[in-house]
């Protein structure tokens, strides 16, 4: 398993990116300003299993202690993190949590990047008594029929996302569709709440075809005559990574999406756009992260400060990474404290800016308010893009508080 540990930033690891340069300018100004034991997160994903997502999310996670140890740390004490590689299984991930704990001795846990190994370190947290935020896993669960007082999570939901896409289908003449999705807890979950949600907008739509490949092995040409085999005027697709190229070069060979509306769940993120260059499918509805056309004064300073210190530009994982960083530093600093008891304290309810603005942890659910990127894909030279595209504040995509609280166990 892959080990990286950050004090003065992983050097090992920035110094092959970026230069030494880059390094020691950011990292020196807190020298001899941070002192004391430092802070240390445990942070567990699956940088082999999945390298397009989890390698910008290294990068963003090591540009925030970058920012945050050259500032003077948290409350004087610099911050750590001890980084582990589950390789996408979630039995590795629970034994790595345990090694985290008592060999590393880290104050919280975080991370995660797969629904199912999500909610294994959640049950983790659970039955350990240790903080958790869960920065990528999607999966409903893990908030709410999972949900425990232990853990938090940063990114829009499959719910939340399937809302915003939701909203978008209805305004589409198409009221036969069909469903892609890979076959484990994030594909079903974002099936169900789409059907559902879609079905209140819009009622009398139909859905007349389901595809469940598995995880990293789409039979794309099989799935593809499938669905056109039942011949609807709408698709929605879940698939990302790999299995989401194959299933485009196979949908643009077979003429799948002439004609056809496509609603596409995170597609427009730069992690699986950029793989499919002039092959993108125009007009597409996606979620994404159009990083190039976002000209806000905070996610303009993170993209030039980000884009200095690794000579690339930032994916969406960058993100999610950098803010689970800033905001375990938001907590820490409300804290005062790594006692668990305060930490989840200031967890709920907290309140910070990230790139993209105001975002709240709900005391209720433990859900972040971070919200996502909508718009539709079109090719500008030779590359897939995000074009008329919105941002969707995640609060305006949760269910009331009445919902919630059947969805989540009483006490968690």
């Amino acid at each position: 398993m892959e080990e990286t540990t950050l004090t003065t930033i992983g050097r090992r690891d920035l110094l092959a990116a970026t230069g030494a340069s880059a390094v020691a300018a950011i990292a020196a100004p807190y020298v001899g300003r941070a002192q004391g034991r430092p802070i240390k997160i445990g942070e567990i994903n699956s940088y082999t299993a999945i390298p397009a997502f989890t390698l910008p999310y290294k990068n963003g996670w090591a540009h925030a202690i970058l920012e945050i140890n050259a500032a003077g740390g948290i409350n004087g004490r610099r911050i750590e993190i001890v980084a582990r590689d589950d390789g996408g299984k979630p039995e590795d991930a629970v034994r790595l949590a345990g090694e985290l704990l008592d060999s590393e001795k880290v104050d919280l846990l975080a991370g995660g990047f797969l629904s199912n190994v999500g909610l294994a370190l959640a049950d983790f947290a659970n039955r350990n008594k240790r903080l958790f935020l869960a920065s990528e896993p999607l999966t409903d669960a893990i908030v709410w029929a999972n949900g425990n007082p232990y853990t938090f999570r940063l990114r829009p939901s499959t719910y939340m996302q399937a809302a915003m896409l939701a909203e978008e289908a209805a305004k589409l003449p198409a009221t036969t569709w069909a469903t892609v999705a890979p076959n484990y807890e994030y594909g079903q979950s974002a099936v169900k709440w789409f059907k559902e949600l879609l079905a209140k907008k819009k009622p009398g739509v139909k859905f007349i075809a389901e595809q469940w490949p598995a995880l990293g092995r789409i039979d794309a040409g099989a799935t593809v005559q499938a669905i056109a085999a039942a011949n609807p005027q709408g698709i929605y697709n879940v698939t990302f990574g790999a299995d989401l190229t194959n299933f485009v070069r196979q949908g643009n060979t077979r003429g799948l999406f002439e004609k056809r509306a496509v609603v596409s769940l995170l597609t427009g993120e730069p992690e699986y756009l950029d793989p499919l260059k002039d092959e993108t499918p125009k007009g597409w509805i996606v979620t994404g992260y159009p990083w190039d056309q976002i000209k806000t004064p905070a996610h303009t300073k993170f993209v030039q400060s980000y884009r200095k210190n690794f000579n690339d530009y930032p994916r969406c994982g960058s993100v999610v990474g950098y803010e689970m960083v800033q905001s375990i530093a938001a907590c820490l600093r409300k804290a005062g404290s790594t006692d668990t008891g305060k930490m989840i304290a200031a967890m709920k309810g907290l309140t910070y800016d990230n790139v993209f603005g105001p975002v709240t942890y709900r005391a209720l659910d433990h859900q972040s308010t971070m919200g996502a990127f909508v718009g539709k894909t079109d090719i500008r030279g030779g590359k897939g893009v995000m074009v008329d595209w919105r941002y969707a504040d995640g609060k305006n995509y949760l269910p009331s508080d009445d919902e919630v609280k059947k969805l989540r166990p009483a006490g968690a």
